[in-house]
């Protein structure tokens, strides 16, 4: 469901009107009057962006010394309101040259005027691409002296850009050597129990792209997913090669992927912006490749000592190797002395936060190194209640692996002046929530 917004408003710290456009008629005017009384004069204004009062509800952020209120007598999209006003806002400084505060709005009323036009339609969101409402709407705004960025260039084209499906990307772009890098970064969030059991284990993705090609370049990804692959070798008409698939699933999207021939053919091909942007988020639930496994052995040994034995496997090629891999042991608050034994890195105690810290530079593939610890305790009277072992948390790096199996098949680029291309592609596993209970 859309915003169907009835009113905007901006709104200076004191709450005094600075811009405000009624977009329906359903709405009092009186509705900055309800927002001041019962939010901004109250304590609950930093508490919840969302307010309901009386049959509308109020969405509003705070932009520098500027809120920014958004009115609505329906049921509306709550993150699709709030992703307009930051759109807004980011649309607003290229104009302004940076700046969006009090004074910016008293300076460029007129041009924000005419710019809510455009970009809000009947209460619903419009297009906010700068690059093309610069194309008609070409007033500059009144720059603060304080801005040192610098005035953007007009885009050529306008035809093609209002009414293609490309405003992301400008044309004419040259290149001397045409590149495209492609990374595939993931987060592992793992909770083991104590016994080893996976209570909870997923992979959440991205793919980021770098793209540094001239023209108007059509770029076609292949995946291994399972969907895309059955796909392809039905319009083959030929079965698929064998090899590990996998399932992505709350696929999302940026909006240069053509959706229509996604939906069909299940490929995604799209015409790349200029620069860096994410092509694409996903998550994995099934059939997660771990890259460690810890083995935790902890003994209290009555009141005043406790042994601390930790095993970590990686379970990578022999080939690759992991970076910046942290383990965080806890033990109790009354810890009074540490020793240690490692096999790799180095271990030491942090009472900041409660924790052995076990720090491996560099990890490799297959190998099993192991930390022992000798932890003495103060013995206290007040200390009555059991210890409560939190989990072990780990922190780490894999380059050129991906928990969740999925691979770059192939990554072609068509233009029409039949350049060559240099593509680059590379994978990254990080940790996310990787605990382990004791």
């Amino acid at each position: 469901m859309p915003v169907a917004a009835s009113a905007i408003y901006f709104l200076n710290l004191r709450g005094d009107v600075l811009i405000n456009r009624l977009y329906r008629d359903d709405v009092g005017g009186n509705m900055v009057d309800a927002f001041r009384v019962h939010i901004m004069q109250t304590k609950e204004l930093g508490t919840c962006p969302v307010r309901q009062i009386g049959g509308c509800s109020f969405f509003y952020m705070r932009i520098s010394n500027v809120y920014i209120v958004i009115v609505v007598s329906s049921n509306a999209n709550v993150a699709c309101a709030f992703k307009f006003v930051v759109e807004a806002v980011s649309l607003f400084k290229s104009y302004f040259g940076g700046a969006f505060d009090e004074d910016a709005i008293r300076n460029n009323f007129v041009l924000i005027y005419e710019l809510l036009d455009e970009i809000m339609d009947f209460g619903y969101p419009q297009n906010l691409s700068p690059e093309i409402l610069k194309l008609y709407i070409t007033q500059e705004g009144v720059r603060s002296p304080f801005s040192s960025k610098p005035t953007d260039k007009p885009v050529p084209n306008a035809t093609l850009q209002v009414t293609g499906a490309v405003g992301w990307r400008r044309e004419g772009l040259v290149y001397k050597k045409n590149e495209v890098f492609l990374d595939i970064v993931e987060s592992v969030n793992l909770l083991m129990s104590s016994k080893g059991s996976v209570l909870r284990c997923d992979v959440t993705g991205k793919i980021l792209m770098k793209c540094f090609l001239s023209g108007m370049p059509d770029l076609k990804l292949g995946l291994n997913d399972k969907i895309g692959l059955e796909k392809e070798s039905q319009l083959k008409s030929r079965p698929t090669k064998s090899g590990k698939t996998i399932e992505l699933d709350d696929v999302t999207f940026h909006q240069c992927v053509n959706l229509t021939r996604f939906n069909s053919e299940k490929t995604v091909s799209f015409v790349p912006p200029d620069g860096e942007f994410e092509l694409m988020k996903y998550r994995i639930t099934e059939g997660v490749n771990l890259p460690f496994r810890v083995l935790p052995t902890i003994k209290e040994l009555g009141r005043t000592r406790m042994e601390v034995n930790v095993k970590v496997k990686s379970v990578f090629g022999a080939k690759m190797f992991a970076l910046g891999v942290v383990i965080k042991i806890p033990v109790p608050k009354q810890t009074a002395k540490t020793s240690f034994q490692v096999t790799s890195g180095r271990a030491k105690y942090n009472a900041a936060i409660d924790c052995l810290v076990w720090k491996i530079r560099k990890f490799p593939g297959q190998t099993e190194p192991t930390m022992s610890a000798e932890v003495e305790l103060i013995s206290t009277i007040a200390e009555k209640k059991s210890w409560t072992r939190p989990p072990i948390q780990m922190e780490f790096q894999v380059p050129m692996f991906t928990a969740s199996g999925l691979r770059v098949r192939f990554l072609k680029v068509w233009e029409k002046n039949g350049y060559n291309t240099v593509e680059w592609v590379r994978y990254i596993t990080k940790a996310g929530s990787y605990e382990i209970r004791c």
